[in-house]
This record gives structure tokens, sequence and C-alpha cells, in this order.
């Protein structure tokens, strides 16, 4: 039996509560899929960050460093959390103090405002440059190989990002029902 033959074969989820028909079979699949891929890439992510100098970071905060070097602007924290799509402002918050303590970031207040921005120190800038060549040295030159692989990768990340915005709108959903007694 191929694998795709397996990955519709509803007997085989039968007995999952997730399950009971073709769509709720493949969206489950689906779902341990992204699961399984994002316990991969956290490793990835963590041993990239290890061998590049930084393996006294957590997973997020290696993420957030990452992002603060994006486009080399200081962001501020609600720019953080959007492009994270997170809203757990104290944790990222406690995060960037950390990033701060080990001279990979500095914070900086916007003149006449209240806004911090935080923003790429020169040993952070050279922590993170060393990741993105062990990157592009370790994952992008395999991942280059496989056939058709940017195409692949634009259109799933164009499926996820929509399936981001319903999941985040079934969640607001859920939030308004009441719970059972």
């Amino acid at each position: 039996m191929t694998k795709r033959t397996l990955m519709n074969d509803n007997s085989l989820y039968r007995s999952w509560h997730l399950g009971g028909n073709d769509h709720n079979n493949i969206t489950t699949e689906f779902e341990w899929t992204l699961l399984r891929f994002h316990e991969a890439f956290q490793r990835y992510c963590l041993q990239i960050g290890s061998t590049a100098g930084l393996g006294n970071l957590t997973y997020q905060e290696l993420i957030i460093l990452n992002v603060i070097r994006m486009q080399d602007r200081p962001k501020p924290v609600t720019i953080i959390a959007r492009l994270l799509n997170r809203d757990d402002i104290p944790n990222i918050q406690y995060s960037l103090r950390k990033l701060t303590s080990l001279d990979l970031i500095e914070k900086d207040k916007e003149s006449s405002s209240k806004i911090h921005n935080y923003a790429m120190t020169s040993l952070g800038r050279e922590k993170i440059d060393r990741y993105a060549e062990l990157r592009e040295a370790l994952l992008t030159t395999q991942t280059s190989s496989i056939d058709k692989v940017d195409e692949k990768m634009a259109e799933s990340a164009r499926l996820i990002s929509l399936l981001t915005g319903i999941y985040d709108e079934a969640g607001r959903i859920a939030a308004t029902y009441a719970t059972p007694e």
C-alpha cells in the first residue's frame, strides 16, 4: 500500500477521536504533520543556534532574535508579537530582557514616546549572521535539490498562511462558546 493510499484509508482512522470522515481524517493528518514538523524545526533551530554560539537561548528567544534582525530595523514588542502571531506580551518581554542582558540586543526609547524599540547589537548581529551562514550551508543547499522546491514552498506558505487565519478565527469563535459545567 502506498503512502498516499494509507493517508486516505478511512479504516486507519476509525478509532481516532478527530476522524470520522475523509475531510476530518485528512485535516487530522495535516495537523499531526504540522506538529511533527514544528518539533523537527525547533530541534533544528536550537542546534543551528547552538553551533552559532547561541546555545544558551530557548527556541522562542532564538526566533525573537531572528525577528529583530529582520529588515535591519529596530522593532517594538508589539511588532515582534504581531510578526510571530503571539499575544503573550509578558513572555516576549521576558525574552527581550534576557537577550538584552546577554548583549545580543539593545533597548532604545523613541524620543517623546513611551515606546521602546529593540535592535541588534554588534555581538547579536555577528551571532545571527553565523546562524544564517549555517542555515544556508546545512539546510537550503539540501532543499534546493528538491524538484520545483521554490514553487512548492511558496504554495505551502500561502496555504498555511490562509489556514492560520482560519484557525485564529475558529479559536475566537470557540472563545465565545459557553464552557460545559
